[in-house]
């Protein structure tokens, strides 16, 4: 699509998808009734390890309206446990992931039993008099004294491995040691819950006559979810179909297939009814996988003019329990990006992954970009200290420049288009603009300093999606995705590409999604739906254009590249004929000999992911009587290639740049010795509202297209959970620097942690 022609794409429209929710007339998983549907409720293990002695469901068995009370050993043979996702050259453990624990737990939430009942009130009861005899055994919360193996959480797991992946580029050790300057830092994230507003939660009917599954679930997509539960009931992908309604937030927590719906299906299967599961707010805290837990120990190496010459990380991730099937995709993407957005020549990392006693990981917004983007803007920082230059000079300095791409990164990654400095220099220029005062204001209580940080992260990751364009004679075009929305906004910005590439009013398109019915597909997930989903719908579109024009063509006896349209009209050049509209050549089609349709599938694929990168700043002041950090100002240039649509795009930056501040402030999911998370309900487990939003937020796009595709769009979804986190920590530590802090202090940057550091810092005045 020629980009002077757009019309639609680039503008600001309101969501299309709004005026149906906020009527109420949103229609989400715990909304859909089936007849005669039963109720799941699953009885979780309340000990980080143990051994299970015995389960006595009889008396739960008993209650009026339960219907069931299942264990492990009332389905064995009916599944096998999900396929882990790798890269290449990542070695994972073969140990499988539990569905139900049989004879012993090693989380707190592992699901030991299942209670169907009636209603889920009946359920909840059944569940509180299930019967669990258990021995407690050793327990492990420590990634780093896990990877002693004082305590083998799975016997057949040396050293608690499940993961590990070691990449170094050629020359790197020499190049190491001749660096003029080697810097080093320690870091460390900690777990994080995703906490969407809707909890997880599944409705499913398994026809034994058949042998197919229908499955409604608040998930990001049909595909994933699919795709598992054929795998693990051992049946052809077609025999299992995932309908998606409304998702209330899913931040990377809802994807493929978790034990829930495995065990929901079997209980359909077992009993002849629909299941419903919907979880509560506790569970989703102990049981939903969580994210990040990761730590780092790098190294970067400089010539005698502060460039970079090397970069060494090792990394060092808490897995949880087992590998749940998308787990090692972060610590993954975390150990590839270790280069950032910086001509780093050589490159060593390494990467282990460990078993600790508590629930497993996957992706959580961003999926190992924040943690990378963490790491080495922090070390970047650290190094700009040390050799006395400016923190915007030493990442000028070093930035992949816009003549070298496509870039090819040490760790072996391919940077498809980028023009990185001039998203640096204007977050500089607007932190700079109208700032006085920065440095300690001791008579008023308060330290300021800023923070940036560049970001650049891998999106599209499948690197192929489906869509269809199919358009009727009544007036409508209709379009289908491989896509899902679960409050991006699908529907209105794939409807604007769908209207330029027509010539149709947006008025008449209707955008269908979350049905795997519609064909295959991949789903949303790591900023891929516009990039992937909205280039396979462009293309469908260019399809359909180009089969109105053949039949056009016949139409008029003219030839192709006689014909002009305007917009859905389409004449003969320089003819006094009459037009044609797009849907009246629809009509014709359907009522030819052959009744055809004008429409058709298409398929987007590209050859590796896409790089949308930016530009963050933060302005932080620090109370120094409580450690009280407050965020005044974050400013953000983001370059996703080209914008669909600014509005939606800006939300989308806005809301990961909220979780982003979440994670440097507030957000830590902590266990205690026994493995017991102390911080299991939003009590304890902080993320801000609307006091700690109220900070100023200024936001910019740039356009680098991507060439993989003709739309040039990129991804937008989780920038702001990349560079909000490293900006904000770095400008943290400067507030700590000023005071005379030499060291590296890890978010999340609560004020009991930061004032044990002012304290000390008093205490050796």
């Amino acid at each position: 699509m020629d980009t002077g022609s757009r019309k639609w794409v680039g503008q600001s429209l309101a969501r299309f998808e709004d005026d149906n929710l906020l009527r109420g007339n949103g229609k989400y998983l715990d909304d859909i009734e089936l007849d005669g549907q039963l109720h799941m409720r699953v009885v979780r293990s309340t000990y980080a390890r143990a051994t299970i002695r015995s389960i006595d469901t009889s008396h739960a068995a008993q209650m009026k309206g339960v219907v069931a009370v299942y264990t492990a050993g009332d389905f064995v043979g009916m599944y096998e446990s999900p396929v882990i996702a790798a890269a290449p050259g990542v070695k994972v453990s073969d140990l499988p992931m539990t569905v139900i624990a049989e004879r012993q737990v090693n989380y707190v939430g592992e699901p030991v039993a299942v209670v169907i009942a009636t209603s889920p009130a009946l359920a909840e009861d059944a569940a509180e008099i299930v019967g669990i005899e258990y021995e407690p055994l050793p327990v492990v919360v420590s990634p780093r004294e896990s990877l002693l193996g004082g305590v083998l959480i799975h016997e057949s797991v040396p050293n608690n491995v499940l993961l590990s992946l070691a990449k170094e580029s050629d020359g790197f050790e020499e190049a190491m040691s001749q660096a003029a300057r080697i810097v080093e830092g320690v870091f460390e994230l900690p777990r994080l819950v995703a906490a969407p507003m809707e909890p997880r939660g599944c409705l499913v009917s398994y026809d034994t006559s058949t042998d197919t599954v229908m499955l409604w679930a608040s998930s990001q997509d049909p595909h994933r979810p699919s795709s598992q539960l054929a795998q693990a009931f051992g049946l052809a992908p077609e025999r299992v179909r995932t309908i998606i309604p409304e998702v209330g937030g899913a931040f990377g927590s809802k994807g493929g297939a978790p034990q829930e719906y495995i065990l929901a299906c079997a209980s359909s299967k077992k009993l002849g009814h629909a299941i419903k599961w919907v979880e509560d707010r506790s569970e989703n805290f102990t049981s939903s996988y969580q994210g990040r837990g990761i730590s780092a120990r790098v190294r970067l190496g400089l010539d005698e003019d502060g460039r970079f010459v090397a970069i060494e990380a090792d990394l060092l991730a808490d897995l949880g329990a087992y590998l749940f099937p998308s787990t090692p995709i972060a610590p993954n993407t975390a150990a590839t990006m270790m280069t950032g957005a910086y001509r780093i020549p050589s490159a060593k990392v390494s990467l282990t992954g460990v078993a600790t006693n508590k629930v497993p990981t996957g992706p959580y917004r961003g999926a190992g970009r924040p943690e990378a983007c963490l790491f080495v803007e922090r070390i970047v920082d650290m190094a700009a200290r040390e050799l006395g230059v400016d923190s915007l000079e030493i990442r000028l300095r070093n930035l992949i420049t816009v003549d070298s791409f496509p870039y090819l990164t040490a760790l072996g990654l391919i940077y498809d288009s980028g023009n990185y400095a001039p998203t640096l220099e204007r977050v500089s220029d607007l932190l700079n603009r109208g700032q006085t005062g920065r440095g300690p204001n001791t008579e008023a209580g308060w330290v300021s300093a800023s923070g940036i940080a560049m970001s650049v992260e891998p999106a599209g990751g499948g690197f192929w999606e489906s869509g269809s364009i199919e358009v009727l004679p009544e007036g409508v075009v209709v379009a289908k995705s491989g896509s899902s929305s679960h409050g991006q906004g699908h529907k209105t910005s794939f409807a604007q590409i769908i209207a330029d590439e027509l010539g149709v009013d947006l008025s008449a398109i209707s955008v269908n999604q979350g049905d795997s019915a519609y064909g295959l597909g991949v789903g949303t997930f790591g900023s891929r739906s516009i990039l992937l989903g909205g280039e396979a719908l462009a293309i469908a579109s260019k399809d359909v254009k180009t089969m109105a024009s053949d039949w056009a063509s016949s139409f008029f006896e003219a030839s192709v590249e006689d014909l002009v349209w305007d917009g859905d009209h389409v004449h003969v050049q320089g003819s006094p004929q009459p037009n044609l509209t797009l849907f009246e050549i629809a009509r014709q089609m359907e009522e030819s000999e052959e009744h055809l349709k004008l429409g058709t599938n298409a398929r987007c694929k590209i050859p590796g992911p896409s790089f949308p990168f930016g530009a963050y700043g933060a302005d932080v002041e620090m109370e120094l009587s409580t450690g009280l950090v407050r965020v005044k100002r974050i400013v953000a240039v983001d370059d996703a290639g080209v914008i669909v649509n600014p509005l939606l795009a800006e939300g989308q930056v806005v809301g990961a740049t909220l979780q982003g501040i979440a994670s440097a402030l507030f957000e830590e999911m902590i266990y205690d010795e026994d493995g017991i998370p102390l911080t299991a309900s939003f009590l304890d487990y902080l993320v801000p509202g609307s006091i700690e939003s109220d900070f100023v937020s200024e936001n910019e796009f740039r356009s680098t297209p991507t060439p993989y595709t003709s739309l040039g769009a990129k991804g937008i979804g989780e920038s702001g959970t990349v560079g909000a986190l490293a900006a904000v920590a770095n400008a943290v530590n400067a507030c700590l620097s000023k005071l005379g802090f030499t060291g590296h202090l890890d978010p999340p940057y609560s004020p009991q942690k930061v004032w044990r550091v002012l304290e000390t810092l008093q205490a050796t005045d």
